[in-house]
């Protein structure tokens, strides 16, 4: 294809294929056309291969229901420090081509080839082939005029496939995709979209831009323009700070079935997995917590959230809400955890047709003020007050010279 006339500016988006999965299939080619799935040591499902999927495992499944809808299933532990290394050789091989490359997350990466060669597809397809050549490991790569295209591109065709939006061909990819498969679209805002009878990204293109600023909150305007052919987002390439996942948890001595004290300790892993997200600009979907008893038995549970949100109270009232399904006061408990996933850009509070818009934009302010006065001060110089009754924390007591307080306002979510 013709540089000048297909993209004036190339972006790529590359994504590895079951990226864990993969990575232990290239280190052991014996597991290749099998049934395989990764986080045997948590005993559930961290990636799950294609084959697996297609028996309908799906990442985030407990290991003992996987047996059962896929007796042939073989579950490896782990080994995130050589998915590591895996991940940095991917870029490196990347960065060959160009020095403009944002590390999107472990398997993920945006690149900026434009002037990079004579064709935009097949230097694409250059980097895609040596990639699955050296490493051993298949992935999906997009390229178009943007960011957010590269990415709806990249997704197109899996796996190893290499998908090229250019920009007359915009409309043939967005005119069926369902517009929460837009990046940066979450449930709220499909939602929202679909009360004014949009339900695809090729309705959402065609909306004129004064509507868009009307109705949506600026940062969606940007996105319109993306989708609509323009580059807005620009490709990061000072380092990683976007992530597909944040897990925090903690183990603490002696074992408890103290109720209280439990759901305290998830408050503050809540707290700290949030801060970590807003400080990213990102925002999740969904999130698991998880009790380990006294004899190292994981108990889980898997929330989907109404909506995006980086906000710990809304994370801690759901938790609330569901934290009996899986305590047991018959049994003790020796440590916490949460993880947050789905995450996405956190693009602002969108308006609403509901009013609650104004009330999560006071608490946004609130939590911009936490953060700096942390910043300043040290961790936890604020803390909700749900997290008052967590272990070892020393809370409301004096710390590098300065008193603790505690927020009740949006802490206390009983």
């Amino acid at each position: 294809m013709s540089n000048p006339k297909s993209l004036k500016k190339a972006v790529i988006h590359i994504d590895g294929d079951a990226f864990f999965v993969s990575c232990e299939v290239a280190m052991n080619p014996a597991l290749k056309g099998k049934c395989v799935v990764t986080g045997g040591e948590r005993s559930i499902a961290s990636a799950v291969s294609y084959e697996a999927k297609a028996k309908g495992v799906i990442r985030g499944m407990p290991i003992f229901q996987i047996r059962k809808i896929c007796p042939e299933i073989i579950v490896v532990h782990s080994h995130y420090d050589s998915y590591g290394i895996f991940s940095k050789r991917m870029f490196n091989i990347v960065r060959r081509y160009t020095d403009v490359v944002e590390e999107y997350s472990i398997d993920e990466c945006f690149a900026d080839i434009t002037d990079s060669g004579p064709s935009y597809e097949i230097l694409a397809r250059k980097i895609k082939e040596e990639v699955e050549r050296e490493l051993g490991i298949t992935v999906s790569l997009g390229l178009a005029p943007n960011k957010v295209l590269a990415k709806v591109a990249s997704k197109w065709q899996k796996p190893s496939g290499l998908t090229v939006i250019s920009a007359d061909k915009i409309d043939e990819f967005l005119n069926g995709l369902a517009v929460g498969k837009i990046w940066g679209i979450g449930p709220q805002t499909s939602a929202l979209l679909a009360k004014f009878g949009i339900k695809t990204a090729g309705e959402f293109k065609n909306k004129p831009e004064w509507w868009i600023k009307e109705t949506l909150a600026s940062p969606y305007h940007d996105l319109w323009r993306e989708i609509n052919g323009e580059s807005v987002f620009p490709i990061d390439s000072s380092g990683k700070h976007e992530y597909k996942s944040i897990q925090k948890t903690g183990t603490f001595k002696p074992p408890t079935n103290s109720k209280k004290f439990l759901l305290a300790e998830l408050s503050i892993h809540a707290e700290d997995a949030c801060f970590k997200a807003r400080k990213c600009g990102l925002a999740t979907l969904c999130f698991s917590f998880f009790l380990k008893t006294k004899d190292f038995r994981y108990i889980r549970k898997e929330i989907t959230l109404p909506q995006e949100t980086s906000a710990p109270q809304d994370i801690i009232k759901a938790i609330n809400a569901h934290f009996d399904d899986i305590f047991d006061p018959h049994l003790l408990y020796r440590s916490t955890g949460i993880t947050i996933f789905r995450l996405l850009p956190d693009l602002g509070i969108k308006k609403d047709l509901f009013g609650q818009s104004e009330k999560d934009e006071k608490i946004r302010e609130v939590l911009k003020v936490m953060d700096k006065l942390d910043h300043r001060f040290g961790s936890r110089s604020v803390y909700l007050a749900s997290s008052k009754n967590a272990a070892g924390k020393d809370m409301g007591k004096i710390a590098h010279g300065h008193k603790r307080f505690a927020i009740p306002i949006i802490g206390d979510v009983t």
